[in-house]
């Protein structure tokens, strides 16, 4: 079993930036963050693996990803925050070989951080 843990999240007005970060309890091959707005499907934000990233359309080039290896932690730097960026934002972590888009690609998840972006 791998355990979880979110921080980082909180209120920021639209144009700001936040920061959260996931520890893992045990070094994974993929973590990725998720995130799931009142009345909406969880969806994928991005992943990190080995050597490579991935970022849904909607937030590339306003998030980025970046992992300590040494202490099992993945953080996402979210900036130029939007309103409908507004989700509980969801660790992920798995065994696969390749960051996945699908919530199937993942084998442990988070409690979950709350992201409230006011306009």
């Amino acid at each position: 079993q791998v355990q979880l843990v979110e921080s980082g999240g909180g209120l920021v007005q639209a144009g700001g930036s936040l920061r959260l970060s996931c520890v893992a309890s045990r070094r994974t091959y993929v973590m990725g963050w998720f995130r799931q707005a009142p009345g909406k499907e969880r969806e994928f934000v991005g992943a990190i693996g080995w050597s490579s990233t991935d970022y849904a359309d909607s937030v590339k080039g306003r998030f980025s990803i970046s992992g300590d290896t040494a202490k099992n932690t993945v953080f996402l730097q979210m900036n130029s925050l939007k309103p409908e960026d507004t989700a509980v934002y969801y660790c992920a972590a798995g065994y696969r070989a390749s960051p996945s888009r699908t919530r199937e690609g993942y084998d442990y998840w988070g409690q979950g951080t709350q992201v409230t972006v006011s306009s």
